[in-house]
């Protein structure tokens, strides 16, 4: 049966509903904390707040990718759920390792346990006790999907570990690899590397390319060997305008690649409304950025394509 993983449990492809492809809700104070104030994400009740607010503005599910042993929250994630009724879907994997402290697991274990430990949260439940001690203790929590990040090491020694157990994860488990893209590194070379490890094009999704890689050309190509790309520079001003953002989305719905794009918002706590009453929150896109995209001439079809149709089909495994 094809099935979406999510916190609560499996769900059917139709009952995904509008999705947000790349968000965070829910973040501890780790060293992720000591480098941007704004990667903490901790008080439940405005979280709570925040994903309500969203499912009333007809927001039916994101993927939260904080990803193992860099304070992400995995009963909270489950608890959000229940208590707001939006499916959320939660990433295993790692994260820049720059997030990690120097005498965090991630940096000694082998990549056969590595595989291990990804393989376990996606299948049995994810470790609550991951931040700062080897991960021992398992929610019934299940992961949905890898959460990976290129950083601008790109593929030295200890990244190739990394993608490699990820890739093996992915492989045993059907599971798609999330792929956090860092700005001035070749992701091309990444997809090469990973579908010559035997992973499917489809299954790898490119995130913040939009703002990562400012040469299209680079979209084009990883497109046309038939991975996803995830935009979420959507209400970043200090990136690019909206406008900006969807001449990138119109280019390349022009030339035949809306199947093989999503949209979010890579929420921080200093851009959800709840924490920041100055925010743009995370229903940005469903009260302002859509009704942007119409307006340039973006059709409503093309966009369910975006927010309905392409999350079902990447998720579905």
């Amino acid at each position: 049966m094809k099935e979406i993983v999510t916190v609560t449990g499996p769900i059917a492809p139709e009952e995904l509903g509008f999705c947000q492809c790349h968000e965070h809700i829910a973040m501890s104070k780790g060293k992720s904390w000591y480098l941007n104030p704004a990667l903490r994400i901790d008080d439940m009740a405005k979280s709570l707040e925040e994903v309500r607010r969203y499912k009333s503005c007809g927001g039916d599910s994101f993927i939260d990718a904080q990803p193992c042993g860099c304070n992400r929250m995995a009963e909270e994630l489950r608890k959000l759920s229940v208590k707001s009724g939006v499916h959320i879907i939660a990433s295993t994997g790692f994260h820049k390792l720059c997030f990690y402290p120097d005498s965090h697991w991630i940096h000694s274990i082998s990549e056969a346990e590595l595989e291990k430990v990804f393989v376990r949260e996606l299948t049995t439940g994810m470790y609550t006790d991951a931040d700062c001690t080897y991960p021992s203790v398992q929610s019934s929590v299940k992961a949905g999907i890898i959460k990976t990040a290129y950083d601008t090491e790109e593929l030295s020694p200890r990244y190739k570990k990394l993608f490699r157990a990820a890739a093996s994860a992915s492989l045993r488990t059907e599971r798609i690899i999330m792929i956090h893209v860092e700005q001035d590194t070749n992701p091309i070379l990444l997809q090469d590397f990973l579908l010559n490890l035997g992973m499917q094009p489809e299954n790898l999704m490119f995130c913040h390319m939009d703002r990562a890689c400012r040469d299209i050309r680079t979209h084009k190509d990883i497109l046309k060997k038939g991975s996803y790309l995830e935009f979420d520079t959507i209400g970043r001003f200090k990136y690019h305008s909206d406008e900006h953002e969807i001449q990138i989305i119109q280019s390349l719905v022009d030339i035949g690649y809306a199947t093989q794009l999503l949209y979010s918002l890579d929420t921080t706590s200093d851009r959800l409304m709840s924490y920041n009453p100055d925010a743009i929150g995370l229903n940005y896109i469903l009260t302002k950025f859509n009704a942007s995209l119409k307006s340039s001439g973006i059709s409503e079809d093309i966009i369910h394509m975006l927010s309905v149709e392409n999350p079902a089909r990447i998720l579905t495994q």
